[in-house]
C-alpha cells in the first residue's frame, strides 16, 4: 500500500491493529500479547501481517525466542504509544468511572470509527454534515456515536432547538482524541523519511507580523535543503492561529510569543525583538530628537487586534490616562505600511520586523519599550516533532544570529 499517501495509509489501520501492534512491540512476544488481548495467537498474527502491508514495511523481526521491534518498528511504536497515551488522559480528563484505570480499559473498548464520528462532527457541527464528510449515512453515524457514550458512560451530545449539539467536554474530548490520531500518520511519515522516499508535509502557522517576516526569510533555504517537502503554510490573527494549534491545524505557531498561553501550549523564544515606534520618512516627529509620551498623542494611530502582543504594549504605553486615537486595528503589515506612508499615523513594530523593512518607515526616538517581546515558536506541550520539524525550528535559530540578533540560550 505504499503506492497511498501517509493520510490514506494512516486512516486505513484500525485501533484493534494498533493495540495489537503496541502489546507484542511492548512484550516481544505475540503469545504473551494474544494472552493481554485476550486473542488467539492466529489472530494476533494475522492483524499484525495486514498492519504491516498497509503501512507499507516490515515492523517486526520473527525469531525463535519472540517478535522484536526493527528500526522502523521502533520508529511506529513511539508514536503508537503516544496514541493510546494521549487518549487514556483525554479519558481521565474527561472524568470516565474508574479513573486513570477505568480509562484504560475504555481506551481499548473506542474504536476507529467512534473516534472518526466524534471528530467529524465536532469539526463540522451537525450530524448531517459530519455523515456527508465521512460519506456514512446519517444512521451509522449516530450509531457510531451512541456507542462511544455507551462506552464512555458519559453523554457527548443534547438537544436543542437546532438539532443535537456536541457538549463543551465532548468538543474538548474530540480535539485530544484528533490529536491523538495524529501521530499514526507522523509516525508513517517518520518511516518514509527514514527510507528516503518522504514528500512529508509539515503546516506552519505564521502570526502576523513577526511571524510572516521569519518565515518568508527562510522558506527558500528550507526548500532548498528538502526539496520533497511540502509547506503548508496558515495565517491568521494570534488568537485564532492558537486555536487552530490546539486543533491541531498546524504543527507549530511562528512568530512573537504570547505572555500567557494554554496549560497545553507553550513557547520558545528564540530572540528578544523590543518594540520600536515607527512613522514614514519626514514625520515630523522622526526630525525632532527625543519624543515624549504627550507627543505621541498627538498623532493618530494603527494599532493591533485585540488580543495580538502588539495591542497590549499600545495599551500599556498610555496607561494611566486617555490613549492616542487609534481607530484602525490590523494584523496587517502591507495595509500599514500603505496607511503610514499616507498619513502621519505612528504604529509598533519590533527590531527584527524594521530589519526587514525598506527606507520607507524609520523609527521614533522615544527610548526603550518594556517589557521586550520575544520572536520564537508556539507548540502544543506533548508534541514530538519528527525530523523534519526539528530542521526547521534549528534553521530558525540560525537565521536569527546572522542577522544579528542573538538568540536566547536553548532550554537545558
Amino acid at each position: 500500500m505504499t503506492d497511498m499517501d501517509p493520510g490514506s495509509r494512516a486512516e486505513s489501520l484500525s485501533f484493534r491493529q494498533l493495540k495489537l501492534f503496541e502489546s507484542v512491540g511492548r512484550l516481544n512476544s505475540v503469545r504473551r500479547a494474544s494472552e493481554e488481548c485476550n486473542l488467539s495467537q492466529p489472530a494476533v498474527t494475522q492483524a499484525l501481517a495486514k498492519l504491516e502491508h498497509q503501512v507499507g514495511v516490515t515492523l517486526l523481526e520473527r525469531r525463535a525466542s519472540g517478535s522484536y521491534l526493527n528500526e522502523l518498528g521502533d520508529i511506529f511504536h513511539r508514536r503508537v504509544t503516544r496514541v493510546f497515551a494521549q487518549i487514556e488522559q483525554a479519558l481521565v480528563e474527561l472524568a470516565v468511572p474508574g479513573g486513570r484505570d477505568g480509562a484504560a480499559v475504555i481506551a481499548r473498548r473506542i474504536s476507529k470509527s467512534q473516534a472518526r464520528s466524534l471528530i467529524a462532527i465536532v469539526e463540522t457541527g451537525s450530524f448531517a454534515q459530519a455523515a456527508e464528510a465521512l460519506g456514512l449515512s446519517q444512521a451509522s453515524l449516530q450509531r457510531a456515536a451512541r456507542d462511544l457514550e455507551g462506552n464512555l458512560r458519559k453523554s457527548l451530545y443534547y438537544r436543542t432547538a437546532a438539532g443535537v449539539m456536541v457538549t463543551p467536554a465532548g468538543v474538548e474530548f474530540g480535539r485530544k482524541i484528533k490529536l491523538a490520531t495524529q501521530e499514526i500518520e507522523w509516525g508513517i511519515k517518520e518511516i518514509d523519511a527514514a527510507l528516503g522516499n518522504a514528500n512529508s508535509q509539515i503546516a506552519i502557522g505564521a502570526m502576523p507580523f513577526g511571524g510572516s517576516v521569519l518565515l518568508a526569510s527562510v522558506l527558500d533555504e528550507f526548500v532548498t535543503a528538502h526539496p520533497r517537502a511540502d509547506v503548508k503554510i496558515v495565517n491568521e490573527s494570534a488568537p485564532e492561529m492558537l486555536k487552530s494549534l490546539r486543533a491541531g491545524n498546524v504543527d507549530f505557531v511562528i512568530g512573537l510569543v504570547q505572555e500567557t498561553v494554554a496549560e497545553d501550549l507553550t513557547n520558545q523564544a528564540l530572540a528578544k525583538t523590543p518594540y520600536t515606534i515607527v512613522a514614514r520618512r519626514g514625520h515630523k516627529l522622526a526630525r525632532k530628537g527625543k519624543v515624549t509620551v504627550d507627543d505621541l498623542l498627538q498623532y493618530e494611530w494603527v494599532v493591533g487586534t485585540p488580543g495580538a502582543a502588539r495591542r497590549a504594549c499600545f495599551e500599556r504605553l498610555f496607561a494611566g490616562g486617555p490613549g492616542p486615537k487609534a481607530s484602525i486595528a490590523t494584523c496587517s503589515l502591507p495595509v500599514i505600511r500603505h496607511l503610514l506612508a499616507r498619513s502621519e499615523r505612528l504604529t509598533l513594530v519590533t527590531s527584527y520586523e524594521l530589519k526587514h523593512e525598506d527606507d520607507a518607515l524609520v523609527p521614533i526616538d522615544f527610548g526603550e519599550i518594556e517589557p521586550a517581546p520575544s520572536i520564537g515558536i508556539t507548540m502544543r506541550a506533548d508534541w514530538l516533532p519528527t525530523r523534519l520539524h526539528l530542521d526547521f525550528i534549528e534553521l530558525l535559530r540560525r537565521h536569527m544570529a546572522e542577522v544579528g540578533i542573538v538568540p536566547l540560550k536553548k532550554a537545558s
